[in-house]
């Protein structure tokens, strides 16, 4: 005999639910062999003369940040300490443990002048282009009449 089970959209909504926190989990977190690093979120833009990323970093200081630039490989990682080491969360939303995050750099860069700025949480590299990938205005010259 086959029993009928009767709808619940309340135990529908937070199996979805449910889903999309576990999605969204996995999309910032990485684990391995009793690890947990976290991708940073990152905006990056162009101008002409400098390739800008801002990464938000709340709750870090400055000097916990490391940042390598390797060739055309960057590096940035550090660590979310959390607020309360020995504690039993009744609920835990904020990052906590190691942050990575590894970007190529496809443009060339004048490694001597890339700087770094930390405010409010965010911090701003701002990679010079090497002269040989600026943009350059190019003079057209009039051609000279053969009279």
């Amino acid at each position: 005999m086959n029993n009928v089970t009767r709808w619940n959209p309340v135990r529908d909504m937070l199996t979805l639910r449910e889903s999309m926190d576990r999605m969204f989990d996995e999309a910032y977190r990485t684990r391995g062999a009793n690890t947990t690093t976290w991708s940073l979120p990152i905006d990056a833009y162009t101008t002409s003369d400098a390739i800008v990323l801002e990464v938000t970093v709340p709750g870090v200081k400055p000097e916990d940040v490391e940042v390598m630039l390797e060739g055309d490989t960057l590096t940035i990682r550090g660590e979310f300490k959390p607020a309360v080491e020995e504690a039993k969360y009744l609920l835990r939303e904020r990052a906590a443990g190691r942050f990575e995050r590894t970007l190529t750099i496809n443009t060339p860069i004048d490694n001597e002048k890339v700087a770094a700025n930390f405010e409010n949480g965010v911090l701003t590299l701002t990679l010079p282009k090497a002269e040989a990938v600026k943009p350059r205005q190019i003079q057209i010259q009039p051609k000279p009449n053969a009279n």
